[in-house]
């Protein structure tokens, strides 16, 4: 087939929405299929120096951008949004002159992968996928009782845009025109109009690199050590690792806890950590090389991320892939990413900060005292990401698209 893939956000050697743009685009060409990938002008650059790394495969990059005054909205994600939503209706014109020039047989919309944004694409009057796709889920409401007035506006913010997609006419419309959605979590099912859930299916859209799998699981650490990876925003739950690190060094006084990167709510973590007696156990290392990154995974007891709505969770598949267990919530992506045989979930719904931050704790804890444990959860981690690649996962995909379209 001859595919249009709509990828906002496509970059090799990224991690989360641009390497999911990107990786998908590979995967789909490997399985014979010509692949165009419509993205921004600026990500053309960094698709063209890779293509040579990728040789044989039938993939092709176009660029669209809008007038440079528009750009003004999308610096410091002042308006990113507004200005997603603008380049939709730019790129469904370009991607009509496209078809118009190459008579494509299918258009995927991949990129940004959020429920609430149509995508015109679904017009070309072809067969459209629309995913997999996120954005359904919400932090429980008892989980927000601490957070930081900005946190507050946000998630409401969230909550008013994902009941007025349901009404949206634009949205409503990509739902009906599309031939198969796939969805990341239950949440985002459930957020989808009834009518349209039969053309629903599960798929996730974490996966791993095999060429940066882990030839064994990780060694770990004779001490406790926990590592956190991801943006400093009260919805990444660090707050809730911050509390549970006191109560884990009330037993284990030399717990430490490492958080990779940075974000709008770093000092309002760094004064609850000092709040709670905790500083001198938190080392804050900011934003660092997503390689960097990979490297530290092995020399830490576990890694905890208690995210309270991410649809993905890429920073979990990347622990897996390095054999590391996983402690994180029972919610949205990363609960449905993390097997249970390769870390621990903790339950949050209907339940207080200081409940989820006691399970947290007793987690840590658990990792930290049972070496048998921890060696047999980084086997299975490791384990599961072999299996979890991205070849998989697309070509899984791209199975359920091949039924679907024989059936249209």
């Amino acid at each position: 087939m001859k595919v249009l893939l709509s990828a906002y956000a496509c970059e090799p050697g990224k991690g989360s929405e641009p390497g999911m743009g990107w990786n998908w685009a590979v995967e789909i060409a490997r399985l014979g299929h010509e692949v165009h990938i419509l993205t921004r002008i600026n990500n053309v650059a960094a698709i063209e120096r890779s293509l040579p790394e990728v040789p044989g495969l039938k993939l092709y990059v176009h660029g669209y951008d809008l007038p440079i005054w528009a750009r003004f909205w999308k610096k410091g994600l002042r308006g990113v949004q507004l200005y997603y939503l603008l380049w939709q209706w730019g790129a469904y014109r370009r991607a009509r002159v496209l078809h118009k020039n190459l008579h494509f047989d299918l258009a995927h919309h991949i990129t940004f992968a959020v429920y609430r944004y149509p995508s015109l694409t679904s017009r070309l009057g072809i067969p459209f996928i629309f995913g997999p796709i996120g954005g359904g889920e919400y932090t429980p409401p008892m989980l927000l009782r601490s957070a930081p007035w900005r946190a507050r506006v946000s998630e409401f913010i969230r909550w008013a845009a994902n009941r007025i997609a349901s009404i949206d006419p634009l949205v409503r419309d990509t739902f009906r025109r599309a031939t198969l959605i796939l969805c990341k979590t239950p949440e985002t099912f459930a957020a989808v109009p009834i009518w349209a859930r039969e053309k629903c299916i599960y798929i996730q859209d974490v996966a791993t690199n095999s060429n940066l799998l882990a030839e064994s699981p990780s060694v770990g650490s004779e001490t406790a050590r926990f590592l956190f990876a991801g943006n400093l925003l009260h919805m990444k739950g660090i707050h809730l690792i911050l509390r549970a690190l006191k109560i884990v060094r009330s037993e284990i006084p030399d717990a430490t806890l490492t958080i990779v990167g940075d974000g709008r709510d770093r000092i309002w973590l760094q004064n609850l950590a000092r709040q709670l007696g905790v500083d001198e156990a938190v080392e804050w290392r900011g934003q660092l090389p997503r390689q960097e990154v990979i490297g530290l995974y092995a020399s830490y007891t576990a890694f905890v991320f208690p995210s309270l709505h991410d649809s993905g969770g890429t920073v979990v598949m990347e622990a897996l892939s390095q054999g590391l267990p996983v402690v994180c919530l029972d919610l949205a992506g990363p609960g449905a990413i993390l097997p249970e045989d390769c870390g621990i979930k903790i339950p949050a719904h209907c339940r207080s900060e200081e409940q989820v931050a006691a399970s947290l704790a007793g987690a840590m804890k658990k990792l930290a005292c049972d070496s048998v444990l921890r060696r047999d959860l980084a086997e299975n981690a490791l384990a599961a990401a072999r299996r979890q690649t991205w070849e998989a996962i697309v070509s899984h995909a791209y199975d359920e698209v091949q039924k679907t379209l024989a059936v249209r």
